[in-house]
């Protein structure tokens, strides 16, 4: 008796001694969190238990705190913004759109023009009168009374777009001369385009069978110098406020891109007659981030109209959408296959609906930047032309006279200011990568842990689980073997009774069961 609890005692200080694989103390002691073995000790509770599980709670929190506060930073899509300039052997050069201010010439205009567009160019009233012929100079009166004698006329058919064209100014009376980088150009070199000015003219624009000029060199007189008559003799006479009466005389230029439609009367700047302008353009290239970081947009337009997206093309848009389902028609400028607005439904729908449009724009034209955009900056600076020693010169060559030439002979120079190109790019300030390192930086600092003592946890808690799981179905199994095994057992009094007494034996040991022991 005294061997076998001898032997007994030795064994229980054994198992005193190991612990279990799942048990939670035998976890703390090797898992590779700070702190748990000295809040969990295998002794009595002290204070240093005490002081070292109030450390842990804070040094969580703070981890917490710290954390949430970056995984917030994250969560709000920051972005910045990076600039360079780059040096480049040669540059793409911009297109050069020009209008004339005045978009009608007067003495193109026929009977027919005055009886269909007469009110809407503001020189007759609902009646086909001129309205204030007392304002009207002797020369301009005479025609307008020879051209709106409508007596026993019978009108012709009347098209804008055919309007627009024929009495638009023509470039090649109003190009004195022309040169790229020195060589000569003519008007063939510019392609004709329709804007809210009417027929403007495009300086390398896209077109088929030809390649965009480039341009290997910086500086006046190595882009675009061309020198134009405006013919303001030709400007429509001024007596009232209309939207296409001109009170200004010169040209409007744009500079953008090629894969841009020209947006002149928003965007584009004033060149005077009298003066030659240098026009010192450099290249910016841009990026913006789609959402959430940005509002860029990279989509093509769902009309079709234009194959590359940009905020001039989605403008010219929507504003395309807006006057067609108001007024069922279109004006010359707009893409599309609606049929081309009457001289009436300009006057009367299309441009106050343009109008009305505009004073709501913010919320029925929601136009983004584009994600991949090329502009250009401009430098103006100008001089006084003709000198007094260029005049009489300038007089003989075109033979005009030196007040013509001050009041309608302008010259405009476009060049790029040094051979390179800025860029301008939107960056994710924070991405995962950038967050995954300051949370384990974070963890390591208050709990100096890392992604494999969370790993750790995830391990104990499924093996805690599978031997939960083992024991439910070793116990279920003793059931059912003991309502087998204990009729077929040999009861042995006494002796299993003083065996079960005296010795301890694990349920999950090779031995088995009480029952099976004692049989």
């Amino acid at each position: 008796m005294m061997d076998l609890k001898e032997r007994c005692g030795s064994q229980g200080s054994l198992e005193s001694s190991s612990l279990h694989p799942t048990s939670w103390q035998a976890f703390v002691h090797t898992s590779t969190l700070h702190g748990l073995r000295f809040i969990f000790p295998y002794g009595q509770t002290s204070l240093r238990r005490w002081l070292w599980a109030a450390a842990l709670l804070a040094s969580l929190g703070l981890l917490f705190l710290e954390s949430t506060e970056r995984l917030a930073y994250f969560l709000s899509y920051p972005h910045v913004t990076s600039m360079d300039a780059v040096v480049s052997c040669s540059l793409v050069f911009p297109a050069v759109t020009i209008c004339n201010l005045n978009a009608y010439r007067f003495s193109s205009l026929t009977r027919n023009d005055l009886y269909h567009a007469g009110e809407l160019l503001g020189l007759l009233d609902v009646h086909l009168t001129i309205p204030q012929p007392h304002l009207a100079e002797s020369d301009v009166l005479a025609f307008l009374q020879e051209k709106a004698n409508f007596t026993a006329y019978r009108p012709k058919a009347f098209s804008m777009e055919e309007f627009i064209e024929r009495v638009g100014h023509d470039l090649k009376e109003m190009m004195l001369y022309c040169r790229y980088q020195g060589q000569e150009c003519s008007h063939s070199d510019f392609r004709t385009v329709f804007t809210r000015y009417g027929k403007c003219y495009m300086f390398n624009a896209v077109e088929e069978g030809k390649t965009l000029r480039t341009t290997m060199k910086g500086g006046t007189g190595n882009g675009l110098e061309i020198m134009l008559d405006i013919q303001q003799d030709e400007y429509l006479p001024v007596w009232g406020d209309t939207e296409d009466t001109a009170f200004e005389a010169g040209v409007r230029v744009q500079i953008h891109s090629q894969a841009e439609p020209p947006f002149v009367h928003e965007l584009g700047f004033g060149v005077a007659p009298g003066f030659q302008t240098f026009v010192a353009t450099q290249e910016q290239r841009l990026t913006y981030l789609p959402p959430p970081w940005g509002e860029c947009e990279s989509k093509a337009l769902e009309s079709g109209f234009f194959q590359v997206y940009s905020v001039t093309a989605c403008r010219i848009d929507c504003e395309t959408r807006y006057i067609v389902e108001n007024c069922n028609c279109r004006m010359v400028h707009m893409p599309g296959d609606a049929s081309y607005c009457t001289p009436e439904q300009y006057k009367d729908c299309a441009e106050p609906a343009l109008a009305k449009l505009s004073a709501v724009e913010s919320s029925n034209c929601m136009c983004r930047a584009p994600c991949n955009m090329t502009r250009y900056n401009k430098e103006l600076s100008m001089v006084k032309i003709p000198s007094k020693t260029s005049a009489r010169y300038l007089q003989k060559k075109f033979n005009k006279s030196e007040k013509y030439i001050t009041d309608n002979i302008l010259v405009l120079d476009v060049f790029f200011e040094a051979l390179n190109y800025e860029t301008i790019e939107q960056k994710k300030a924070y991405e995962v990568a950038g967050l995954l390192g300051d949370i384990g930086g974070q963890m390591g600092l208050f709990i100096g842990a890392s992604i494999l003592t969370v790993l750790e946890l995830f391990d104990y808690a499924y093996e805690v689980v599978k031997d939960r799981l083992l024991d439910l179905l070793s116990k279920e199994e003793e059931e059912e073997s003991h309502g087998e095994d204990v009729s077929s057992c040999d009861p042995v009094a006494n002796h299993s009774e003083s065996i079960s007494h005296t010795v301890t034996v694990p349920l999950q040991t090779t031995l088995g069961t009480l029952e099976e022991i004692a049989c």
